[in-house]
């Protein structure tokens, strides 16, 4: 009841009515709880998360983001995967209703299990895939470019794939290509460029490592955007005078056909490289690995030109040990192991230069400067031994990829092979315009950031590799055959005798001390049980070579005096 004299009515209940609504409100919150137990209804937990305090906080949270990823990229591959089979259960169930289409199919399967049948045997051995892509590349192409390492031009060079293209009827033109021209001294391009145009036409090029587009929607975005990288990697130079000196060549024929340029050398060149600076778009895969290109991808570079991509020459297995090391088509085929080519490497180069150039003190051989190498790299097994295999393979991924530096020198006097002649070279150099060329090689080799003679390591060239471009004449080695057949001088095998001899006497050095057996006062040797000799036998001397410090502390306290 509202008084007359209070504005508000009072909100005092009498007892009986406050018991009676709280007595609701309890059956009430009974009835949910029955209902949510019922239906099973639980409050999911909230993750607490990871505590600041907790080691490797960093790393954990990484891994949940890494796992977070690869379930959605499982989700959405299901997805695609569930969409391609409907579509095949679509097109089956049209193809079922019409008796046309059964026919169709019927003979392409009947020509897919032929091709099949004729290209399981290069399948089983990719060598012979090669070589036969290789084929197709040369009959394809109307001018081929043989890419160089400018680092070592005389060994990239293949006789056998020289004379091939000279002896076919059709008059295909050759163009050499000196790519990573800025991993050598200015000099020494110069000379190079100088003692190869006396055969072929050669243009001076480094191609950009560096392209990240991968369609020519992504080229133009970025240039529309003003983002314009000039950084070492994507700078490619002389690209302008190949091109040149193709379109000059396409005009010279008078038809409106684009020529085709089959791109070819050996592994590690820089083929896709070339091409894909040429295009200006990721077209072909590059990788450090050996052999990313296994057939022949063709790419429309320009109206006028078309470029054929081809897989590595295989070096053939008569060659040094060195030119198998940096040119081999699979990884150490000779050789067998990284181990043995570093090496046949290290023989072949100025000892103080390497010791600069990978900041390593003084090393006795090869195997002592991997492990130096490695423990300076941080490749380190269990145990903190050293990796010298991985140091190995890292070592040769430098020498083989466009990151170290070294150079060899040309020929004091040039000569001419016995496949040329001074008639027919002076002929085809006609035909190109060599003055513009020299030119535009001048002016690339100007814009190049090159290093100096001081910090490039000079590499004794062991001369061109020979290549095998016939499916017939590859083989794999046999098991009873020794790997590390090395061809050379007799001078050369007496160096390597010397050397062994000396690394023995190192070994000598290094043995552990053996206790020695005093004679008792009968001058008799006391017998021992068997199970003592058996037990004396199985133990092992365990040595601990550190090769940092070459000779050891007079203080230093020997622990084998007491414990052995």
């Amino acid at each position: 009841m509202k008084r007359p004299k209070l504005k508000k009515a009072s909100k005092r209940v009498t007892c009986s009515k406050r018991y009676k609504i709280q007595k609701k409100v309890r059956e009430h919150n009974k009835k949910l709880r029955k209902e949510s137990k019922k239906q099973k209804i639980r409050k999911v937990k909230k993750d607490p998360g990871i505590p600041n305090a907790a080691p490797f906080k960093e790393e954990i949270l990484r891994e949940a983001e890494h796992r977070k990823l690869q379930l959605e990229e499982l989700k959405e591959k299901q997805k695609l995967a569930k969409q391609k089979q409907r579509a095949k259960k679509r097109k089956l169930e049209a193809e079922n209703k019409d008796p046309a289409t059964k026919a169709k199919k019927a003979k392409k399967e009947q020509t897919v299990k032929k091709q099949l049948k004729s290209t399981s045997n290069k399948d089983k051995n990719s060598k012979t895939l090669f070589c036969s892509e290789l084929k197709k590349v040369i009959e394809a192409s109307d001018v081929i470019l043989e890419v160089l390492d400018a680092r070592d031009p005389l060994g990239c060079r293949c006789p056998q794939l020289e004379e091939t293209i000279l002896n076919l009827e059709g008059k295909k033109k050759l163009i050499l290509v000196l790519n990573k021209i800025d991993l050598v001294p200015k000099d020494n391009v110069e000379k190079w460029l100088k003692y190869l145009q006396n055969e072929f036409p050669t243009v001076a090029f480094k191609a950009s490592t560096q392209l990240q587009d991968k369609t020519v929607q992504q080229k133009k975005r970025r240039a529309a955007s003003g983002a314009v990288d000039l950084s070492k990697g994507v700078t490619c130079l002389g690209s302008d005078v190949l091109l040149q000196l193709l379109g000059d060549y396409y005009r010279s024929r008078g038809t409106d056909d684009a020529i085709k340029v089959g791109v070819v050398g050996f592994p590690n060149v820089g083929k896709s490289s070339l091409i894909n600076s040429m295009k200006k778009v990721r077209a072909c895969h590059v990788g450090i690995s050996r052999c990313t290109t296994r057939c022949m991808q063709l790419v429309h570079v320009d109206k006028s030109v078309k470029m054929l991509d081809s897989p590595g020459i295989i070096a053939g297995s008569l060659n040094s040990a060195v030119s198998l090391a940096l040119r081999s088509a699979s990884e150490m085929e000779k050789l067998g192991e990284p181990l043995e080519a570093v090496h046949a490497l290290l023989k072949h180069c100025n000892k103080q230069q390497v010791m600069l150039q990978y900041n390593i003190p003084n090393y006795r051989n090869s195997l002592e400067f991997l492990t130096l190498f490695a423990m300076k790299r941080g490749s380190l097994k269990k145990g903190g031994v050293p990796d010298t295999q991985k140091a190995a393979e890292t070592l040769l991924n430098d020498w083989t990829g466009a990151k170290l530096s070294y150079h060899s020198k040309p020929p004091e006097q040039h000569k001419f092979p016995s496949r040329l002649s001074e008639t027919d070279v002076a002929e085809r150099l006609k035909e190109w315009g060599m003055e513009k060329l020299e030119q535009g090689n001048l002016n690339t080799i100007k814009n190049v950031k090159c290093p100096n003679m001081a910090s490039s390591i000079v590499f004794h060239s062991t001369g061109p590799t020979d290549g095998v471009l016939e499916e017939g004449e590859v083989k794999e080695p046999d098991e009873g055959e020794d790997e590390d057949v090395e061809l050379g001088s007799e001078e050369d095998v007496e160096e390597e005798e010397e050397e062994e001899e000396e690394e023995e006497l190192e070994l000598d050095e290094i043995k552990p001390n053996v206790k020695k057996v005093e004679k008792p006062s009968n001058g008799k040797l006391e017998e021992k049980k068997t199970g003592e000799q058996s037990r004396l036998q199985s133990q092992v001397v365990s040595i601990s070579i550190d090769f940092s410090s070459s000779k050891k502390d007079d203080d230093a306290y020997d622990f084998n005096t007491d414990f052995n």
